[in-house]
């Protein structure tokens, strides 16, 4: 996969694409092997980075560590470490920040988290700890040169009053010394367009990479969708509704995340970043066919 999937910082105008996958810590010894599989079988498309995710108000720290520790021992891969800074001290969160760099970790991606309620629960910024994520990014450059990545929303934060707030703090974020913006998923790719303009517009430079959520599951996808603002258009709905066996839905499902990625691809976009639900199928179908698109290959996933 050498030849088209890249792990440099390509610019915009390279044709070769930079693929970073995210993963949730494992919570027995045997779901860390398998993860560790999932992880190897990935290995392929040379990605940029893997990280793992943090829980609500930090609940998985150790077990983020631990396996973000496990698949640096055991493959050659980058990995990014979350942090939030939610319901925790400044101490505290510098305290992860530096077993990270003794770890030999030198990304991570730095989010205001939710709180432990979980999404929709009101956001209280902790005492005496960093106040947003644009606090916790400064935080963390004073304290190492590390790479570090941050959220955007394409169809705003739930929470912001309107665009121009929620671009408030992408900027703030960007000016604190981030590296890159990963967004939320979204279905509607012209939802993605018109934030790319926004920014564009607001003078923030950092690149945007478009977050892809290949539906494994749709029912639980539509619900994470709801939680945070991710429109989920009918005719996405309906070409699962009609599906009545795993075969089927899979089919659908790589039809689906396959057809926005060689959109993005074709629109200019070489960076993406998969939430890949601890699962290499979907995802590996997904790089495959954008593979073969890039090759001049006809696909028929419109079909499935």
């Amino acid at each position: 996969m050498s030849d088209m999937f890249a792990n440099s910082n390509q610019a915009h105008q390279s044709n070769e694409v930079r693929a970073s996958f995210e993963f949730f810590p494992a919570k027995t010894d045997q779901a860390s092997d398998r993860l560790i599989e999932t992880v190897e079988r990935l290995a392929v498309y040379e990605p940029a980075f893997v990280s793992v995710t943090y829980g609500a108000g930090g609940s998985t720290r150790d077990r983020t560590l631990d396996t973000l520790t496990r698949i640096a021992a055991e493959t050659a891969l980058p990995v990014a470490g979350h942090l939030t800074c939610v319901d925790a001290a400044r101490a505290q969160v510098d305290a992860v920040i530096d077993a990270y760099a003794a770890a030999g970790i030198r990304r991570i991606v730095a989010l205001r988290g939710d709180p432990r309620e979980g999404v929709g629960a009101k956001y209280v910024p902790p005492v005496d700890g960093y106040r947003n994520a644009a606090d916790l990014v400064a935080g963390i450059k004073a304290r190492g040169n590390f790479d570090i990545s941050v959220s955007a929303y394409p169809e705003k934060h739930p929470e912001s009053a309107d665009f121009d707030a929620d671009l408030d703090m992408l900027a703030a974020k960007a000016d604190a010394g981030a590296d890159r913006a990963l967004t939320q998923f979204f279905f509607n790719t012209d939802h993605f367009y018109r934030y790319l303009d926004r920014v564009a517009a607001r003078g923030i430079s950092i690149p945007i990479v478009p977050g892809i959520m290949p539906i494994g599951n749709f029912t639980q996808v539509s619900r994470f969708a709801t939680a945070c603002g991710t429109e989920v258009p009918s005719a996405l709905q309906r070409r699962f509704d009609d599906q009545d066996d795993d075969e089927a839905r899979f089919a659908t499902s790589v039809a689906v995340a396959s057809e926005q990625v060689i959109d993005l691809y074709d629109n200019g976009v070489r960076q993406f970043h998969f939430y890949t639900m601890n699962k290499s199928p979907l995802v590996a179908a997904v790089l495959d066919a954008l593979a073969r698109h890039l090759r001049g290959e006809t696909l028929d996933i419109a079909a499935a």
